[in-house]
């Protein structure tokens, strides 16, 4: 597994995912949008900075963009980022790339970026995403009360949260 960054070739596949119900059932629900906006959306985003980084989640064996996972709304003045993740090629999942790339973007947010603190949420129910986040160090920290609606469900969500020097 490598990350890289995310430029307007991979609107093929984040529009793929997007709209693929499986992939997107603990995901909050967004409007529809055109391949050309998620298009336009790569194409127009800044470049990766200190308060956002976007990653791509890219196979070694094939070069297949698999997910991608992000770090946003870090301030050097804090030491905090929030993380997102999902996997969009089903045929890698349970592999341990999730795992693989949980680990790599927080070496990169405590090494690189010089943080001290990852959170992140994760939808009550999603056994799979809460499984990896505590088995790399992540703490349970709260419950977010009926924080997501997906399919006129609401659900809680956990709040976990990672220390520089907890990373397993």
């Amino acid at each position: 597994m490598e990350l890289r960054a995310m430029g307007a070739g991979d609107a093929e596949s984040l529009w793929r995912w997007n709209h693929d119900p499986e992939v997107m059932r603990f995901m909050v629900e967004g409007y529809p949008q055109t391949p050309e906006t998620v298009t336009k959306f790569l194409t127009e985003r800044p470049r990766n900075t200190y308060g956002d980084t976007l990653f791509g989640v890219e196979s070694r064996k094939d070069g297949v963009l698999i997910g991608l996972i992000s770090l946003h709304g870090a301030e050097p003045e804090t030491g905090i980022a929030e993380l997102d993740i999902y996997l969009g090629e089903k045929d890698y999942w349970g592999q341990g790339y999730a795992t693989d790339a949980m680990r790599t973007a927080c070496r990169y947010g405590f090494d690189r970026m010089r943080l001290h603190r990852i959170w992140l949420t994760v939808v009550v129910g999603n056994e799979a995403a809460h499984h990896i986040y505590q088995k790399i160090g992540f703490v349970d920290e709260g419950c977010l009360r009926q924080a997501s609606r997906r399919d006129g469900q609401w659900r809680d969500v956990h709040l976990m949260g990672l220390l520089d020097g907890e990373l397993r």
